[in-house]
């Protein structure tokens, strides 16, 4: 595999509130992507170098976009996060980045919109892993 740009990031999908995948690579300016594993310290007194056991697999989806309040695309999608997250109900997210897909069920905390001093109007959001399913990349 060769090494890439991020330039051309092919899918990024999240499930609007009637479970449709909307494409909101276009309203979206950045995004950061964690796939951690909770580390468990198990370090006897004998040793005097660290030993750890892998545990719980999680995902987090930090994203950062501009607004648009088109019926597909970033506003209507995450408008209601607050009553999904109340019913506990979470979102398909899809990215594919040059052929490797990465599926995560996700519930967002948050819907943030900042206006900045130039007048721009920008939101951030962040999801994290609901389902149990650890994120595996195909």
């Amino acid at each position: 595999m060769a090494k890439e740009s991020g330039l051309a990031i092919t899918t990024l999908t999240i499930d609007d509130s009637a479970g449709a995948g909307q494409d909101l690579r276009n309203d979206i300016t950045s995004f950061n992507l964690s796939t951690p594993r909770a580390l468990q310290d198990v370090t006897g007194i004998d040793k005097s170098a660290m030993e750890r056991l892998t545990l719980l697999a999680d995902g987090q989806l930090g994203l950062t976009g501009v607004f648009n309040d088109v019926a597909t695309k970033s506003h209507v999608v995450f408008k209601n996060f607050d009553t999904l997250a109340a019913s506990q109900v979470g979102r398909t997210v899809a990215i594919n980045i040059s052929g490797q897909t990465l599926n995560m069920e996700m519930l967002f905390n948050d819907y943030a919109l900042a206006r900045g001093a130039d007048g721009s109007l920008n939101w951030t959001t962040t999801g994290n892993l609901s389902d149990g399913t650890k994120p595996t990349w195909s």
